[in-house]
């Protein structure tokens, strides 16, 4: 999309000059706006043409049967999915009797801009009416980052070149029609009409509508309010049906003379509370927001916004495509999470129903480890969610037979959702990559208070599940068999990698904790015997390696299938789990998304360099790309492994994910996981930054190692730690590291340990990168980017 000729390229903003309905799909993804509680997508504000209407609740979803041909224990009985709730964003306008539709009439000028500073989607068209009469119209609306429960809009309607009779109807709709389903697993199962309605109500300027989800029993309120500003010929009316509340405003205009609309939204769901709770609570937060007003709201957004930007923005020179994308990366990940307040955070955020509004362990492995350090609280945020599901996860756990707690591989409220068990049940890894991104959230903040409660008893209950999971063999090696790792053309294997390590790192981590905060551990039950069993069996972890070819194997013999024919393979048959069956990609070298790479980035200090080098050579000949987890790792192990053009390619690839629809569904919602990757590919692959942790789970000092792409010339970026904020400025042949916030910090530059200030900033020189042939990638799917693999390449130093 970004490569259309309706979407400039500019630093703050995504910016669309003219409509095109065959992208207004996709177009309705990236210009979302959401604040991790309510989630609006960037539909035309008169509903129609429009490719997915969407209006979302955190945490709002119906249950539906999972059927099975075959039943087994243990499946799940029940699906989730993520459900349109009620639609306060639309206002559709009649000029002289015709509709504003940009499928009629003539539609002269149409623009949208969405800046990342202010929050605000902005929307202008010029439209000439079947009637021959023309109008100016604008609109702005945002979703509130300062009151979580509130979404506004303001709506202008002005004649051009003679007087019209105008009619704005601003509703709130439930039960929209939606469009048919595809054939592609990722995209959400459709429930028609799933509100019943409970309440309508419409009087003055105000309008409310409450219903209820049948299986799920969750209550949801949406309530409205206006202000009208118009010549003294308007009138409005207000009318309510169960499943529509609409305020309908009249005027006689004449050019150089605007109706203006403000429409104030508000939002409320319970399971718990009644009725009139609440209506009680949508109708004081609808009032909270008029009390601002517009103007207030828009303040408190371009507030907000400042603060993070000050502590997370990422300053590219070079590429104006790069510098855009990170922007909007890193907006759209903040509006993923920043009020979820203790909520999950969905794979698509809250801008679509892709794989059916899940939450996966994209959010602590790819999303958390970027928030940790530009926005922390929302991290404490996610977890605290994690921590409150640990109930149904202990429960999951007793019906596996296992110990501690089991958490879901995909989920809405804490259940699991997964019906396929080899890619659900048996990717147990779920469990270590929420531990540690707990662990990471307590090095980086220093936040003992949630060590010492949520923290804790996360890592108990996972570091119990893996001890039972696993067992020691006859030499006393610590084994897990019979799971899945990260990449999902494998499955049921012995001794995943990166399964393993993360297992290691969450036991002893697990007995550390629990060893700083005895009195909670034995709250717990936790004792010495219990802890020395973590630390054995992390001691004593398998690691799987083929000594022939030098390189570690993804799992317990890997190495030894037979390869994947990439030669027979035709481009149109990615990605390949939509054109073979899961029998065959299970016994092949072929791995959809980064798996030992994904363990190199994770568990730094369990490779050597030289190791590092020949893991990643081997496992790019064999890596399709067929997830969009896959990219941003590979684009920072790249970078570190002295391949910077090949890791530039990669950041590209992440970065551009929904802005150019690599995967062709971003019409279902952003690759939110994708978009933080852009931030982990920049930060951690050309800053080199490494977190706070080595392979036994011990914090160490923040680390870079800082080398930029022959294509980039500056790389600049601020993260905070304990209370400072550090900014990083990267250039051709030297780097700065300067303290904006906070008391002294000391560093590591390529190992050097270095002591910054306020007033003492510290420049360094980056020495030049290592020589080596660039690695291939499997026929057909190198980056874009790159020669074809009939022209090999050679790394240059920088």
């Amino acid at each position: 999309m970004i490569t259309h000729p309706s979407f400039t390229v500019e630093p703050w903003c995504l910016r669309e000059n003219e409509l095109n309905l065959d992208l207004l799909a996709q177009s309705e993804s990236v210009f979302a706006l959401s604040n991790g509680h309510i989630g609006w997508r960037g539909n035309l504000d008169e509903g129609e043409p429009h490719g997915l209407p969407g209006a979302y609740l955190n945490g709002v979803f119906e249950r539906h049967p999972l059927p099975y041909a075959e039943a087994g224990y243990g499946y799940p009985e029940s699906g989730q999915t993520m459900i349109n709730i009620t639609d306060g964003k639309i206002i559709r306008l009649l000029v002289d009797d015709h509709p504003y539709d940009l499928r009629y009439g003539r539609l002269l000028e149409h623009e949208r801009v969405l800046d990342f500073r202010t929050g605000v989607l902005s929307r202008t068209a010029r439209w000439m009416s079947p009637g021959g009469r023309t109008v100016r119209i604008t609109s702005r609306r945002l979703v509130s980052f300062t009151q979580r429960a509130v979404a506004a809009i303001v709506y202008e309607v002005e004649p051009v070149d003679g007087p019209v009779t105008v009619a704005v109807q601003s509703e709130l709709v439930a039960n929209e029609q939606l469009p048919s389903l595809q054939g592609d697993p990722r995209v959400a199962a459709a429930i028609e009409s799933p509100l019943m309605a409970e309440e309508s109500f419409a009087q003055g300027t105000r309008l409310r509508l409450v219903h209820c989800t049948d299986r799920s029993a969750l209550r949801v309120g949406a309530a409205a309010d206006h202000l009208v500003e118009g010549p003294e010929s308007t009138r409005w009316t207000a009318q309510s049906e169960p499943d529509v509340s609409r305020l309908t405003v009249t005027a006689d205009l004449a050019p150089g003379q605007p109706l203006r609309l403000f429409k104030f939204v508000a939002y409320g769901w319970s399971a718990e509370r009644s009725l009139s709770a609440v209506h009680d609570q949508v109708d004081g937060a609808v009032a909270a927001a008029v009390s601002a007003g517009w103007d207030g709201l828009v303040a408190g957004q371009r507030a907000y916004l400042d603060e993070f930007w000050a502590g997370a923005d990422v300053e590219v020179e070079g590429d104006a495509q790069i510098q855009q994308a990170v922007r909007f990366a890193l907006f759209h990940v903040l509006q993923a999470a920043a009020r979820g307040e203790n909520r999950a955070i969905p794979a698509k955020g809250l801008t679509g129903t892709g794989y059916d509004g899940h939450s996966f362990w994209d959010t602590e492995s790819y999303v958390l480890p970027v928030l940790t350090f530009t926005a922390p609280e929302a991290v404490a945020s996610a977890l605290r969610w994690r921590h409150r599901m640990l109930p149904a996860a202990r429960e999951r756990a007793r019906e596996l037979n296992l110990a501690g707690a089991m958490f879901p591989w995909r989920t809405i409220d804490g259940s699991e959702s997964s019906a396929y068990w080899p890619a659900g049940t048996a990717a147990f890894h779920i469990n270590a990559d929420i531990a540690m991104a707990a662990v990471r959230y307590v090095m980086v903040t220093g936040d003992e208070e949630f060590e010492r409660n949520e923290g804790l008893d996360l890592l108990v209950d996972t570091a119990r599940l893996w001890r039972r999971l696993g067992h020691h063999d006859a030499d006393g090696v610590f084994h897990i068999d019979g799971v899945t790792g990260p990449d999902e053309y494998s499955a049921i294997a012995r001794d995943n990698l990166y399964t393993n390590l993360v297992a290691r790192q969450n036991l002893m981590a697990a007995a550390d904790v629990a060893a700083r905060y005895p009195d909670r551990a034995e709250e717990l039950g936790v004792d010495d015997e219990e802890t020395a069993g973590w630390r054995e069996a992390a001691a004593r972890m398998a690691m799987p390696y083929n000594e022939t070819l030098g390189v570690h194997e993804q799992s317990a013999g890997f190495t030894d299938f037979q390869h994947w024919d990439f030669d027979a393979t035709p481009p149109e048959h990615y990605p390949l789990l939509l054109h073979y069956p899961y029998f065959d990609l299970y016994r092949k070298q072929v791995v959809k998304q980064a798996d030992v790479v994904l363990a190199m980035l994770q568990c730094p200090y369990a490779f050597t360099d030289d190791e590092k080098v020949r893991n990643f050579a081997y496992y790019e000949a064999l890596t399709v790309r067929d997830s969009s987890l896959s990219a941003c790792c590979q684009a920072v192990l790249a970078a570190e492994t002295g391949h910077l053009r090949l890791a530039y390619a990669y950041l590209a690839e992440a970065a551009l994910m929904d802005l150019d629809d690599l995967e062709h569904n971003t019409r279902d919602g952003l690759h939110i996981a994708s978009l933080a990757g852009t931030w982990l590919a920049l930060v951690g692959g050309f800053g080199g930054l490494r977190r706070h942790l080595d392979d036994d789970g011990k914090p160490g000092l923040l680390g870079f190692a800082p080398r930029l792409p022959e294509a980039l010339s500056r790389v600049a970026f601020t993260v905070q730690t304990h209370g400072r904020r550090l900014k990083v400025d990267i250039g051709r042949t030297r780097a700065r590291y300067r303290l904006v916030e906070g008391e002294p910090l000391t560093v590591l530059h390529f190992g050097e340990p270095l002591t910054v200030s306020v007033d003492e900033p510290v420049d360094r020189q980056v020495p030049p990168g290592s020589v080596r042939p660039e690695p291939q990638q499997p026929r057909g799917r190198r980056p874009e980017g790159l020669p074809s693999e009939e022209e090999p390449h050679e790394e240059t130093p920088d």
